[in-house]
């Protein structure tokens, strides 16, 4: 996935997640991310993460610590 959309993906749940009172969002891009996007997903997220966090919405970056890192493929 390009990382433009891979950017505009996380940021979507982000915005989802804003409405919410914030320790609760910050938990709910968390528990989504890990429910719904397979390690290859996740994998890309860190990739682009380690990178530098441009692009990507504060609350996101605020829930990165509990998302699932996924181990790297052999």
């Amino acid at each position: 996935m390009s990382p433009d959309k891979m950017i505009y993906m996380a940021n979507q749940i982000a915005t989802f997640f804003d409405s919410k009172p914030h320790a609760e969002g910050v938990k709910g891009v968390a528990d989504h991310i890990n429910a719904f996007w397979e390690p290859r997903m996740r994998r890309q997220l860190f990739v682009l993460l380690d990178g530098g966090t441009a692009g990507f919405k504060s609350l996101l970056l605020e829930a990165v610590p509990a998302i699932r890192r996924p181990v790297a493929s052999a």
